[in-house]
């Protein structure tokens, strides 16, 4: 990532535009990333201009930020806390269709050097490739859990000859060594590939819970299989949202949290451990209706991550 980027869009809900030389500990740092490995090199990432979008919508929220943020059950902006000191925007990692390979090692070196800065770093993708590349980065800062929200268990090994796409991201970070447990949520309907998958999946220590599973249950005793007191980085594909809550994704599927459950889950993990980063991926900006009410929710989401990853 380069020192110093012009924005020609909004930062994420007005924070300041950040250099991540200058990172502070306990800041929360907010960057895009289009796409990691598009199955297709000749076509952007159906996601790629979901950073942008989710920037564009949260300035809706931009002055309310020193309002009570009922959702977080705090003031996010106070006199005594002012927005520089929550986080910044550091702009996003420059990504090409055409070069999967340098896309995750600026991802990853991105997250690398956020997190040596004592930050915690927030990822607006981009496709569900991203958080391969995004946990890559935690080599030096394990042992982390991986807790996903996705329609999709994502345990394929290749798709297309291709093992570090948007249909394997669960099984990539499985095989980093500082990925010490994982936990699915809001696992549904078809599209997870083959019964061999979820077994290798479960075989490997996978927790995986289905999205009727996390209704009966509720989000407590869902997240008591997580260790208490550990490091958590949340990975939401937004096809892990019930599609009438938030259409905008490429395969909606009945069912899956709704904007509640994830404040739950949110809420949820912050009261076990910390969540140590978070990756937004699969919104899809063309989907949305006119007035990007998805991308709004997705800037929801992250403002209230922020103000928890900040505690």
């Amino acid at each position: 990532m380069a020192k110093r980027i012009p924005f020609e869009y909004p930062t994420l809900a007005g924070l300041p535009i950040g250099m991540i030389d200058d990172l502070r500990p306990g800041q929360v740092a907010v960057f895009g990333a289009a796409e990691a490995t598009p199955y297709d090199a000749a076509e952007a990432s159906h996601s790629a201009l979901a950073p942008a979008a989710i920037r564009a919508a949260s300035k809706a929220l931009a002055g309310q930020l020193k309002q009570h943020d009922f959702d977080l059950g705090a003031t996010l902006v106070t006199p005594e806390r002012p927005i520089e000191a929550i986080g910044v925007d550091l702009a996003d990692v420059k990504t090409r269709v055409r070069d999967a390979a340098g896309n995750r090692e600026r991802i990853a070196a991105a997250t690398a050097r956020v997190l040596a800065a004592g930050a915690v770093p927030l990822v607006l993708g981009g496709d569900d490739s991203v958080p391969i590349p995004v946990l890559a980065g935690f080599a030096d800062h394990g042992p982390v859990t991986v807790v996903q929200v996705d329609a999709h268990v994502d345990w394929a090994d290749t798709i297309r000859g291709e093992g570090q796409g948007y249909g394997s991201p669960m099984r990539r970070v499985a095989e980093m060594p500082w990925v010490a447990g994982m936990l699915q949520i809001g696992i549904r309907g078809l599209g997870s590939g083959e019964a061999w998958q979820h077994d290798d999946a479960r075989a490997w220590g996978s927790q995986i819970v289905t999205s009727r599973e996390w209704r009966q249950r509720g989000a407590e005793a869902v997240l008591d299989v997580l260790p208490q007191g550990g490091r958590y980085v949340l990975a939401i594909d937004c096809d892990g949202i019930d599609p009438a809550v938030f259409p905008a994704v490429a395969m909606p599927t009945p069912g899956g949290l709704d904007y509640e459950n994830v404040l739950a889950l949110l809420h949820g993990l912050t009261a076990r451990g910390t969540i140590a980063g978070l990756v937004l991926a699969e919104y899809v900006p063309e989907r949305d209706d006119a007035s990007r009410s998805c991308a709004l929710l997705a800037a929801r989401i992250a403002l209230t991550a922020i103000g928890l990853m900040r505690r």
